[in-house]
């Protein structure tokens, strides 16, 4: 299957990264997978417009300074956070593609990608990732969710503290980009 990515300059990209057959790693690694971005960030400039992590992926929406380089930025990501978090999938549940690369059974190789083309659609896709969470039966209020960049919207009053909880739930529920 060949995957074509757009890349449009000065573009904000929206991610799912997965763990290897649906596998809780996230969380339990949180500090690792902090230092995972803060380390990459170093080598590629990129600014993280909103992420939420959950047991087995990751919602991130990025604006890195190269568009070019967001494919190197995912890998590097992942390959940091492989490197540091030891062996998640015991090596006898391995596919044999898996075991003949030597991989570790963390991340499913590929991931999901969207190209933000307006500023309303970065809206709808920070509100989606922001509910995800909930919808994924975490939680019942987002702000109950810590993994997330929710509370640091709310800091910048982007969000009220009860977002999703109401009425929002309206406008948010039937989104769906998974």
């Amino acid at each position: 299957m060949n995957c074509r990515r757009a890349f449009v300059p000065n573009g904000y990209v929206h991610i799912i990264i997965t763990s290897y057959e649906r596998k809780s790693v996230f969380i339990e690694n949180i500090e690792i997978l902090r230092t995972s971005f803060k380390n990459v960030q170093k080598l590629y400039k990129f600014e993280i417009i909103a992420i939420c992590v959950l047991p087995d992926h990751i919602h991130l929406i990025f604006h890195p300074k190269d568009i070019n380089n967001y494919p190197k930025i995912i890998s590097s990501i992942k390959h940091y956070f492989s490197r540091n978090v030891g062996q998640v999938c015991p090596t006898y549940n391995l596919k044999i593609g898996y075991k003949n690369k030597r991989e570790k059974g963390i991340f499913q190789r590929r991931y999901w990608e969207h190209t933000i083309v307006s500023e309303e659609e970065l809206k709808n896709q920070i509100n989606y990732i922001h509910y995800n969470p909930v919808k994924h039966g975490l939680v019942d209020n987002v702000r109950d969710w810590k993994y997330s960049s929710f509370h640091k919207f709310v800091k910048e009053g982007l969000y009220e503290n009860n977002w999703g909880c109401f009425e929002d739930i309206k406008n948010i529920k039937d989104l769906d980009f998974e």
